[in-house]
């Protein structure tokens, strides 16, 4: 088995290592565009030849998409004008509705299985890329009813290899979904950094200050523009939504708050605390 991945930062680069190390690809090649990262990811032999894009195509059995889905979304086209029916084509973006609908008449459509890993971390790059990243995490299947049988297979049996539980659904409901699960959560955490960060030009030792639940709070603000950009604008209507109801919930705590109201904000805690059910 070859196994082409275009983009060998976190997600590419981690699933590269696993899929190598653990028997599922013989071979690795992988396709960066930024020089520096072409160079990092060859020395780190994340890949076992870093080739142009008609290369890894044309020699892949599998073509990973694992770059920023507003790229993701101009490229899918143009790789499965250059396959055959031999080849199977996934992408591991973290929205689906914009880029199964751009190839939603392409005659080569059958080949491409639309998949969303549900990892990572905060780091980008090909130094961000590890071992085990996706064991016991679930994968995203979107719209697998318009994805040949066969390559559905291959790609679940390359997700079982990775120890990842597969979750098929509709393109628009796990936009929704990862608006409230991921999306919300990498725009507070932004916001809680802008905040902390406009309050620190005044205070300069409030980061001596920041313990654990802090740091884990605003962790996810490392993570890239280049990736979130796209994601954002792509899932604008759904992501909005969520910040409206996340919005009205921050002024029902600063009501609570101003008016001394020590019994609703008890009651908004315990409400919150129902989540413990749902995350152990």
């Amino acid at each position: 088995m070859i196994v082409g991945i275009i983009g060998l930062g976190l997600i590419g680069g981690s699933m590269a290592i696993d899929l190598k190390r653990r028997g599922f690809a013989g071979i690795v090649l992988g396709v960066e565009s930024d020089p520096v990262n072409a160079a990092a990811a060859g020395k780190m032999r994340l890949a076992d030849e870093i080739v142009s894009l008609e290369d890894c195509v044309g020699r892949s059995d599998i073509i990973v998409i694992a770059i920023p889905v507003g790229a993701a979304v101009k490229m899918l086209p143009g790789i499965l004008d250059m396959c055959d029916s031999g080849k199977v084509v996934i992408d591991t973006c973290s929205t689906k509705s914009q880029i199964v609908r751009a190839v939603h008449y392409h005659p080569m459509r059958s080949r491409y299985v639309a998949t969303h890993p549900m990892a990572g971390t905060e780091y980008s790059g090909p130094w961000a890329a590890m071992p085990n990243l996706f064991d016991g995490r679930a994968c995203i299947f979107a719209n697998t009813e318009e994805s040949d049988p066969k390559a559905v297979k291959t790609i679940e049996e390359m997700y079982d290899v990775l120890n990842m539980r597969p979750i098929y659904m509709n393109a628009d409901a796990h936009d929704v979904h990862t608006a409230y699960v991921s999306h919300i959560s990498h725009v507070t955490s932004f916001a809680l950094a802008l905040t902390v960060l406009e309050k620190e030009k005044d205070e300069k030792h409030i980061f001596d200050l920041a313990s654990g639940g802090f740091s884990s709070t605003v962790r996810l603000a490392k993570s890239s523009s280049d990736m979130w950009v796209p994601i954002l604008t792509q899932n604008r209507d759904n992501v909005l939504h969520v910040i409206d109801t996340y919005l009205e919930k921050m002024q029902e705590f600063r009501d609570a708050i101003a008016e001394y109201d020590s019994d609703k904000i008890e009651d908004l805690i315990h409400e919150a605390n129902r989540i413990k059910k749902i995350l152990r």
